[in-house]
């Protein structure tokens, strides 16, 4: 049986299609819903495997990316997300999705905001490809040495903590993803970050934009890949929860 994953949109979503399409290509089921529907019934969430809070500008990203929504989740849902985790289930953000999930809390998992993502130090939106490693078997889906392509689209990307938050991930492998060159100055190359359980993982890349091998910006040098790198990614997320 395909397990059942939600993507969750608000106002301002932008990227939920193509994380359906991603992780239906992957082997789920998928369902788009607004928040205000598991806002009004916070059960719901108990029928899903995986959720992920996809890319956009939710709310506008109108007080500052992603804090709207954090808030909301913050309010009247961490109960049954910390219990969704507790109990199995994935959590994936991506770009907006995971400037949420660090305004929760839930990342990288104190329950108090240790992070942040602000301006690049370009100080300009950034839309170009990037690869990024992975440096640590912690997360549920990804192994050490793992290398991925995947575009950004973010003005808001670059990550920033405390030496001794960053000192502390690093130690117990919570950093997931690294820049392989740093494009918008993310203290330590960081691109992603995971939770201690390792079921948790936000990242600023775009895996749901490396579905198809024509998606690759090198593929007619190169040749079409046999699975685009996006694809391996949601795969691997999917099989986790088989």
């Amino acid at each position: 049986m395909k397990p059942l994953s939600l993507v969750l949109r608000a106002a301002g979503t932008n990227c939920d299609r193509e994380t359906v399409f991603a992780l239906e290509q992957a082997g789920a089921t998928a369902e788009s819903r607004h928040v205000n529907e598991l806002l009004a019934e916070p059960g719901l969430l108990d029928s899903y495997r995986i959720l992920v809070i996809p890319g956009g500008f939710s709310y506008g990203d109108d007080i500052a990316a992603g804090r709207v929504l954090a808030t909301e989740l913050r309010a009247r849902l961490l109960p049954g997300l910390r219990r969704f985790v507790a109990d199995g289930g994935l959590v994936l953000g991506i770009c907006n999705g995971f400037q949420v999930l660090v305004k929760t809390g839930l990342l990288p998992g104190s329950g108090e905001q240790e992070l942040t993502l602000t301006d690049n130090s370009s100080h300009r939106y950034q839309d170009e490809w990037v690869e990024v490693e992975v440096p640590t078997d912690r997360c549920a889906w990804l192994s050490r040495g793992e290398r991925y392509l995947f575009p950004i689209a973010h003005a808001e990307g670059r990550l920033v903590g405390s030496a001794s938050v960053l000192d502390r991930l690093e130690e117990q492998g919570q950093i997931s993803f690294r820049y392989a060159e740093n494009p918008n100055g993310s203290e330590r190359s960081v691109a992603g970050v995971c939770d201690e359980t390792g079921r948790i993982l936000g990242l600023m890349p775009h895996p749901e934009r490396h579905l198809e091998p024509w998606h690759h910006p090198r593929w007619t040098r190169e040749g079409l890949a046999d699975e685009p790198d996006g694809l391996r990614f949601f795969r691997q997320m999917v099989a986790a929860v088989s």
